[in-house]
């Protein structure tokens, strides 16, 4: 399209040069006509004419006089010329003739000069040629800006399929990078927008699947506590009457249906947040808002149970760079082995504050503590009969940011689990027997008793 415009602009621009060419060439033929026409006012001798002709410049010939040089215009041309009163231009071989009429005496003289072909285009067939060459530097140009153009295009629609594609797939964080021409860059855009919408929506779905199932631990945990408060379900020891082996059986199945429910429930807990972990990627949360809302849940239970509890240091928004569900998991985990492993009436506490580039988010409570630190924090190895997996969702979430979870005798007597999560608002320190975890656990209990007020409680 480009090129044609260009030969629709250049192939009339070559025609007008050539125009004024011979335009130009036919006035000059009209100066030099000029000159024998004033000789022929003075005289009629062809030798004198012959004088001026050649003063002109030569090529011309006066009818009537037969002077000059040897004519090249035919009769008809001739008396053309000789009935008028305007110069009349003929077309001949090798180029072109100018007839004027002048009046010497009592007959009309036709004074005849002619303009050779090279006179006529002055040029233009250079001018032709350099026309032609800007022409093809046009269409080279073109091409490549098209080519260009066009690759980009393609490169843009090609990303773009790709991208709907990975999304159709599954993989909500897909995106595109806007390129190519305005209608391509604008549905990139309009991808973008409609993934991360996509991936927010069903974030939220999974963020609420995930606080349903945390909310259905406080109940059961209930359930678990009143089961473990029942009598024994041991029926191989003893003689029983139909009765008693009823009841005993019914607390068998009771006791067994709630392990099985808090085991679905903690599959459907860890599935819900590792979608979430895949879907949104890293992730942060505010540390403080998940501990407020967790203890929402479990201050019921400890309510029920007499447990003395209290918050200590979420007042303020603490960032951290783990999900929200995932801390969640992590502190229910945490929490929950408080409820399983401490009698009833047993004080805990919940605490969260930063310090040497972390944030600590410890839980202590006093009960009998744990006996051997390091077997509990390996995986599946517990010395209570349980699957031992509780710390070990909060250990490997606190990796997840960098942190690390440890176990230490709490100012209240029994078991404090700190997890350390890494402070991205704060450049890292190296954590030391003198620093966060170390002046907790070196804290006199004076101090901490004397910090601690009742209105707190």
């Amino acid at each position: 399209m480009t090129t044609i415009v260009a030969l629709a602009f250049l192939i009339p621009l070559g025609i007008a040069v050539q125009k004024d060419n011979r335009e130009d060439a036919l006035s000059d033929a009209a100066r030099r006509s000029g000159i024998v026409a004033g000789a022929l006012a003075v005289t009629t001798d062809p030798a004198q004419l012959n004088v001026a002709i050649e003063a002109a410049g030569g090529g011309i010939h006066v009818h009537g006089i037969e002077a000059g040089a040897k004519s090249r215009a035919a009769g008809v041309d001739i008396e053309r010329a000789s009935a008028g009163v305007e110069p009349v231009v003929v077309d001949v071989d090798g180029g072109a003739l100018r007839l004027e009429p002048v009046r010497v005496g009592n007959r009309i003289a036709v004074i005849e000069v002619f303009v050779a072909d090279p006179v006529l285009s002055g040029g233009s067939g250079q001018t032709w040629l350099l026309l032609f060459g800007i022409a093809l530097a046009l269409v080279v140009t073109t091409v490549i800006v098209v080519d260009r153009l066009a690759g980009r295009a393609v490169g843009a629609a090609r990303e773009l399929a790709a991208a709907a594609v990975g999304l159709g797939d599954g993989d909500l964080l897909t995106r595109v990078k806007p390129s190519g021409p305005r209608e391509l860059v604008e549905a990139g855009f309009a991808f973008n927008r409609m993934a991360e919408r996509l991936s927010v929506t069903r974030t939220d779905e999974f963020e609420l699947v995930a606080d349903l199932s945390h909310r259905l631990r406080t109940p059961l945990t209930v359930l678990r506590l009143d089961a473990d408060a029942l009598d024994s379900d041991d029926t191989s020891i003893g003689s029983f009457s139909e009765a008693e082996l009823d009841r005993r059986r019914t607390i068998r199945r009771i006791r067994q249906a709630i392990v099985t429910l808090e085991g679905e429930i903690d599959v459907l807990i860890k599935t819900t947040r590792k979608t979430i972990s895949q879907d949104a990627g890293p992730g942060s949360c505010d540390a403080s808002e998940v501990v407020r809302e967790r203890m929402v849940f479990w201050s019921q239970l400890a309510d029920d149970q007499n447990r003395p509890h209290r918050v200590v240091g979420a007042h303020t928004r603490i960032q951290v760079p783990v999900p929200r569900a995932e801390l969640a998991a992590a502190l229910d985990a945490v929490i929950g082995n408080v409820f399983r492993y401490t009698p009833q009436a047993t004080a805990f506490e919940v605490a969260i504050s930063r310090r040497d580039g972390y944030v600590a988010v410890r839980v202590d409570d006093a009960g009998p503590g744990i006996a051997n630190p390091e077997r509990a924090l390996r995986r599946g190895a517990s010395d209570r009969g349980s699957t031992g997996l509780g710390l070990d969702i909060a250990k490997r979430v606190t990796l997840t940011a960098h942190g690390s979870v440890s176990i230490d005798q709490a100012q209240l007597g029994g078991a404090s689990v700190v997890m350390l999560l890494r402070d991205p608002d704060v450049p890292v320190k190296q954590v030391s027997r003198f620093g966060l975890v170390g002046r907790l656990a070196r804290e006199p209990a004076a101090r901490r008793r004397q910090r601690r007020r009742p209105d707190d409680d």
